[in-house]
């Protein structure tokens, strides 16, 4: 059953949502950042319908998130590479899983790792001007202009 839109809302998280927001799409996201651009790879690994995947990598194209790379011509075949604007959610993504892996805890746990040393990283807000980082206490919160 397809949500509602809340893209029509004058908040950038409803509109971001309408993009990202169905249920599938940061999974399919996760699985593009790992590596697995082709359809084939991405049904595999997360169990998802066909129709579904078709569907959430359709949006994610149309809205510049990702974008498709033919590597076969019969029958022709995509793969999809994240675009500067899909680059820019693993913030979000890594931030989500982190809430996750702390308030539900499962198996299994993922750790966000930097480069080659393989070293932990964390989702964390700074001000942009001093470099104060937040620490939950509201002293953060989106405004309205």
């Amino acid at each position: 059953m397809k949500r509602s839109s809340v893209g029509h809302l004058p908040c950038s998280i409803a509109r971001s949502l309408d993009v990202v927001g169905e249920w599938w799409t940061p999974v399919i996201l996760r699985e593009i950042f790992h590596g697995h651009r082709r359809f084939e790879q991405v049904l595999g690994r997360i169990g998802i319908s066909r129709n579904i995947l078709t569907e959430r990598l359709g949006t994610l194209v149309e809205a510049g998130v990702i974008r498709q790379e033919q590597y076969q011509e019969r029958p022709a075949r995509y793969e999809y590479h994240l675009t500067e604007r899909g680059r820019e959610l693993l913030p979000v993504l890594v931030a989500l899983m982190q809430w996750g892996d702390k308030w539900l805890p499962g198996e299994p746990e993922q750790i966000a790792v930097h480069g080659p040393a393989q070293h932990p990283v964390r989702v964390i807000l700074s001000c942009v001007e001093c470099g104060e980082v937040d620490v939950a206490d509201g002293n953060f919160a989106p405004s309205v202009s």
